[in-house]
């Protein structure tokens, strides 16, 4: 599998701008780009409480969230800018945790909404991403299928994170909702930017937050002269897994149990 991933690593780090290899993370008043992404491990508080940092210095003109639809983002559109007001305005939100994202929702000045329905999901499984996705498939790159080296690791990636439960020939279905997913993200901030300018920062997981093969990778594609910085986060000094601008990986790793319990119940 690493022989896989190293010519995406390789490609990866050769769309990195300038401002990329120079920012250092930990000082987020450096930050002067367009494009700001927050990856994070879901259930760390420590990662959650280093992006409501971020957004405190950089003052983002629009927040978007992976953890939200855009119906709930618009429910807070008028919700104050505290913690505690956006902790009790989000109970009932899909998002399982979403509580834990108080900090964050009232350090933003203007909260978007990315995620999509389960039934685009299930289509992008059954169907692919770019019939899903829309007019804009060809532009966003959906059209085109993956290097054989990238489906491979992909699918992998997806069956290791299913803990083997499921089929591995299942997991081609996986890899193009992911897809749907990663473009759809770009696609809402793209639209952030047109609507409300620069900067524009972007709340999610590492693994969309991966410069090989996420959002980042479309919104190049699609807008190559952004300036984009996308920062992994990990824990105990190990970084996630995926390639970045940069990693920060001291949050400590929260008790998690058996990940793979679920599958086993």
């Amino acid at each position: 599998m690493k022989d896989a991933i190293y010519p995406l690593i390789l490609a990866a780090v050769a769309t990195m701008s300038t401002a990329a290899f120079s920012f250092a993370a930990t000082d987020w008043s450096d930050f002067s780009g367009d494009v700001l992404i927050l990856g994070e491990f879901h259930d760390n508080p420590d990662h959650h409480a280093e992006q409501a940092k971020a957004a405190r210095i950089i003052v983002p003109n629009a927040v978007v969230f992976e953890m939200l639809t855009p119906a709930e983002a618009s429910a807070l559109a008028d919700i104050p800018r505290n913690p505690g007001d956006m902790t009790e305005a989000t109970e009932g939100f899909h998002w399982t945790n979403i509580a834990d994202y108080a900090d964050i929702l009232a350090a933003s000045s203007v909260i978007i909404g990315a995620a999509l329905p389960r039934e685009d999901m299930r289509a992008a499984f059954s169907d692919g991403a770019a019939q899903t996705f829309g007019p804009e498939a060809d532009i966003f790159g959906l059209t085109e299928p993956l290097s054989e080296d990238e489906q491979a690791a992909r699918e992998l990636g997806q069956f290791d994170a299913h803990c083997e439960a499921m089929p591995l020939e299942m997991m081609g279905g996986m890899v193009e909702a992911q897809r749907l997913r990663d473009a759809a993200f770009a696609r809402t901030v793209l639209t952030a930017i047109d609507k409300y300018g620069a900067p524009v920062m972007l709340i999610t997981g590492n693994g969309h937050a991966r410069l090989d093969w996420g959002v980042p990778a479309y919104l190049a594609r699609v807008r190559p002269n952004l300036d984009v910085t996308s920062i992994g986060q990990g824990e105990r000094q190990e970084p996630p897994e995926g390639v970045f601008s940069w990693t920060l990986n001291g949050a400590a790793s929260p008790d998690r149990g058996d990940p793979c319990a679920v599958f086993t119940q």
